[in-house]
């Protein structure tokens, strides 16, 4: 998993409430995208029925088109815990979403997948996107060592993070790669166990 410290990045504005997975992730484009999940980000919403560009879309807009944060809606990722609508988000290049709230499911995929999900006052997340939408240069930053997402205009908005996960994200350690970490101490445990209790590791 890549690591994630500090982003700045291009932020797309996507005013939309209840995104669910489907629509992050269409099950059409989950048969058929192979593993470049990011070409079906969005599918049904990014394209035509003949797979052209949806103008109106805002990832099809030049502004936007090399996203690397969204700015959305409360209850972001709700629906199915469809954890491809993750791998979409990531494969096309975005390591960050910012919303007021976000579906369960979606939430702990998404830092299972080097995703941060970042929440916000929507108040804080409404003026984001107008700000967005109306800058000659639509960039932010999300410094996840200060724990705040810094606005075009320089204001500064902190968000809360667990521990344990934001040390996940800044080491670059899924679950697998930090029990990996734990090896010695595991191996340890067992070659204790096998002395204080050996007719449990006894092979027949």
């Amino acid at each position: 998993m890549e690591k994630f410290d500090i982003l700045r990045g291009v932020a797309a504005p996507l005013a939309v409430e209840n995104v669910n997975t489907d629509a992050i992730m269409p099950t059409a484009w989950i048969i058929g995208v192979g593993s470049d999940w990011g070409r079906g980000l969005f599918g049904t919403w990014r394209r035509d029925r003949e797979g052209r560009d949806l103008d109106g879309f805002v990832l099809n807009q030049a502004r936007y088109r090399d996203a690397r944060i969204l700015v959305t809606g409360r209850n972001f990722g709700c629906g199915s815990s469809r954890e491809e609508a993750v791998w979409g988000l990531v494969g096309y290049g975005i390591r960050c979403v910012v919303a007021p709230s976000f579906g369960d499911i979606f939430f702990d995929n998404a830092f299972k997948n080097g995703l941060l999900p970042v929440v916000l006052a929507a108040g804080q997340v409404e003026a984001l996107q107008a700000m967005l939408a109306a800058a000659a240069d639509p960039r932010i930053t999300v410094d996840l060592l200060a724990r705040v997402v810094v606005a075009p205009d320089g204001k500064q908005l902190a968000f809360a993070i667990d521990d344990g996960r934001r040390a996940a994200l800044l080491e670059g350690m899924d679950e697998i790669g930090r029990t990996l970490g734990r090896v010695a101490l595991i191996d340890a445990f067992q070659a204790a166990d096998r002395l204080r209790r050996p007719w449990i590791h006894h092979s027949h």
